[in-house]
């Protein structure tokens, strides 16, 4: 296992903190990884992005998916149970 070092950051002003959580909440990452990301890539050592997507591969294989998976309950009962698995903090308007 390696090692992590630490740091504590002192008088951080109560509106950047905010603004901190909020950007962790809407990029669902803890505030220590919100942080981490915004120095990774203030500094300019954020991983390089992966390579585009094959978006005609992706296509041919969402059309070779689509149809063929059948629920075990009914359509009503399957779409209350995946909109009480969401996350909160995003509204899901049926």
């Amino acid at each position: 296992m390696v090692a992590m070092s630490s740091i504590t950051l002192k008088n951080l002003p109560d509106g950047l903190l905010a603004a901190l959580r909020q950007a962790a909440e809407r990029d669902r990452r803890s505030l220590t990884q919100e942080i981490i990301h915004l120095l990774e890539t203030g500094l300019g050592s954020h991983p390089e992005p992966a390579q585009e997507p094959d978006v005609e591969a992706q296509v041919a294989a969402w059309r070779q998916l689509a149809g063929k998976w059948e629920s075990d309950v009914d359509a009503i009962t399957e779409t209350a149970s995946l909109v009480e698995s969401r996350t909160l903090g995003r509204a899901v308007d049926l």
